[in-house]
């Protein structure tokens, strides 16, 4: 199996964040009502946890943990 790619940890949190962030957006309006807090929350969430994401991905690839 191939190694871990920046760019695929970068797609995959991609991915992950567009369905992760669609579901704040959902909670955050059902708790606000406005759909303006709503997406301003959404976009917030979805710009920090790709960061998050592809971080936590790249440390985990540089642990030697001795198993796949």
């Amino acid at each position: 199996m191939a190694a871990e790619s920046h760019l695929r940890s970068l797609i995959k949190a991609i991915s992950w964040r567009i369905f992760g962030t669609f579901s704040t957006v959902v909670i955050s309006y059902i708790f606000t009502g406005e759909w303006s807090t709503a997406l301003y929350i959404g976009a917030l969430e979805f710009i920090t946890k790709i960061a998050i994401f592809y971080v936590h991905e790249r440390v985990w690839h540089n642990i030697p943990l001795g198993f796949k």
